[in-house]
C-alpha cells in the first residue's frame, strides 16, 4: 500500500488518499525491447500538471515533465532559461496526478553539463523532491561518461538525441537533423554511447526518417520518436501540440483536437453573457446539498 494523489474536483485541492501503487517501472519500460524488436510500442507525451496527467495517465507508459514548459506554459522563445526549481515543481505536480505511467524529468540547461558530479547533484534533487522514476538529458558521446555515472549510483537515464532544443543556440535552429552523411554518422554515433554507458530509452527528434531507422537498429534499448519515424520503438508529443492548443505547430504533429477554439468560444460566451446581464444568478446555479 502507498499514497497517490486525487484531485477533489469541487475544491481544486489535491488531497493524499491510500491506493495500491501499480506505477510502471523503468526496467519494464526497457525490457520491452527484445534481441532490437519492440512487440509493444512505448507511449509517451507531456505533462506538466497534476490534472493533465490525471487525464493523460491510464493511456501512456511514460509521463515526461517536459524543458518544453518553458515555452508551453511560461512563454518563454526557448527551453534554455528553465531552471531547476521549475522541474522540480511541475514534476512533483505530475507524480501526485498519476499513479500508472512512469514519470520522467528532464534536466534544464545548465544543471547537469558541467561534470558528473554536478548532474548527480541535480539528478538527485529532482528524484527527491518530485518522486519520479527516471531523468532526461540531452547530448550524445559528451554525456556518456555522465550517463554512465548516474547510472551506476541509481538514477535511471532516457537520453536525447538528434535535434536538441537546448543546444539550438549552436544548431541554429529547429530543422531537421542528419541530412548529410557525416552528420547522421555522428549522431548515431551519439546515440550509441548513450546506450552503452547505461540509458533504459533514447528520445530520437528531428531526424530524417532512415537515420531514425538505423539508430533504432543500432542500440538495444526502446528509442522513443519525435519528428523521425513511427518505426521507432515508441513515440513521444508534446500535448499541447496535439490537443491543438497553439495555432502555429511542428510540421509531424498530427493535431487530435482543436482545443484552442474550443476554449476561445467558451470564453467569448461566458464574456458575452456577463456583458448582457444574462449571465446565470448564484440562486440558478447553486444547489446547497
Amino acid at each position: 500500500m502507498s499514497t497517490t494523489y486525487v484531485l477533489d474536483t469541487s475544491t481544486s485541492r489535491a488531497h493524499p488518499t491510500p491506493a495500491p501503487m501499480k506505477r510502471l517501472n523503468i526496467p519494464g519500460i526497457r525490457q520491452r525491447k527484445v534481441d532490437g524488436k519492440t512487440e509493444l510500442p512505448v507511449v509517451m507525451l507531456t505533462a506538466y500538471t497534476a490534472r493533465q496527467a490525471q487525464l493523460l495517465d491510464a493511456h501512456c507508459d511514460l509521463l515526461l515533465v517536459g524543458d518544453s514548459l518553458g515555452q508551453v506554459i511560461y512563454g518563454l522563445p526557448s527551453s534554455v532559461p528553465v531552471t531547476l526549481d521549475m522541474m522540480c515543481a511541475h514534476g512533483a505536480a505530475v507524480v501526485r496526478g498519476s499513479y500508472h505511467a512512469a514519470v520522467v524529468v528532464d534536466m534544464p540547461f545548465g544543471a547537469y553539463e558541467s561534470s558528473p558530479q554536478q548532474a548527480f547533484e541535480s539528478a538527485s534533487r529532482v528524484l527527491k523532491e518530485t518522486g519520479c522514476d527516471a531523468i532526461k538529458l540531452e547530448g550524445g558521446v559528451a554525456m556518456a561518461e555522465t550517463v554512465a555515472f548516474l547510472t551506476q549510483r541509481g538514477i535511471p537515464v532516457m537520453g536525447h538525441v538528434g535535434l536538441t532544443p537546448q543546444a539550438v543556440n549552436v544548431l541554429g535552429g529547429y530543422n531537421a537533423r542528419g541530412r548529410s552523411a557525416a552528420e547522421a554518422e555522428k549522431i548515431i554515433g551519439d546515440a550509441r554511447a548513450i546506450a552503452e554507458a547505461g540509458a533504459f530509452a533514447i528520445v530520437v527528434e528531428g531526424v530524417v526518417e532512415p537515420l531514425a531507422v538505423a539508430i533504432t537498429k543500432a542500440v538495444p534499448c526502446p528509442t522513443i520518436g519525435i519528428g523521425a519515424s513511427a518505426q521507432c520503438d515508441g513515440q513521444v508529443l508534446v500535448t499541447d501540440d496535439m490537443l491543438g492548443m497553439f495555432e502555429r505547430t511542428p510540421r509531424f504533429v498530427k493535431i487530435y483536437e482543436h482545443l484552442a477554439e474550443t476554449i476561445s468560444t467558451a470564453a467569448a460566451n461566458y464574456a458575452a453573457e456577463v456583458r448582457d446581464r444574462t449571465f446565470p444568478g448564484v440562486e440558478q446555479t447553486y444547489q446547497p446539498k
